[in-house]
C-alpha cells in the first residue's frame, strides 16, 4: 500500500505565498500520476494540478500561473508552490496518487 501525507498548510495573508508538500511512502514500485485537489467549505472537491507518470503537468484554469507543481522522484514527494494567494484559495488541499487515493489533506486559509 501507498500512504500520502500532506504538509505545509497554514494561515497566510492575501497576496502571500505558501508551499505544500506531499510525501508518498509504502509499496512504491514506480512512477504514478499524482495531483493536487482542494475543497472549500460547502463546495465540491476540485482539481488543482496533475503530474502525469511521465512528468507532464497540467493546471486548473483558476491557477493562472500562480501555482507551480513539482515532483521529486528520488524522495517520492510532490509539491505545490502557491503565490499571490487570495481568499478564494482557502480550502483543504489534498494530495492524490493513481492507485493510492487521497492524503488526509492540509488546511490553507487566506485571510487578512
Amino acid at each position: 500500500q501507498v500512504q500520502l501525507v500532506e504538509s505545509g498548510g497554514g494561515l497566510v495573508q492575501p497576496g502571500g505565498s505558501l508551499r505544500l508538500s506531499c510525501k508518498a511512502s509504502g509499496s512504491i514500485f514506480g512512477l504514478n500520476a499524482m495531483g493536487w485537489y482542494r475543497q472549500a467549505p460547502g463546495k465540491q472537491r476540485e482539481y488543482v494540478a496533475l503530474i502525469s507518470s511521465r512528468g507532464s503537468i497540467n493546471y486548473a484554469d483558476f491557477v493562472r500561473g500562480r501555482f507551480t507543481a513539482s515532483r521529486d522522484n528520488a524522495k517520492n514527494t510532490v509539491s505545490l508552490q502557491m503565490t499571490n494567494l487570495n481568499p478564494e484559495d482557502t480550502a483543504v488541499y489534498y494530495c492524490w496518487r493513481s492507485g493510492a487515493g487521497w492524503g488526509q489533506g492540509t488546511q490553507v486559509t487566506v485571510s487578512s
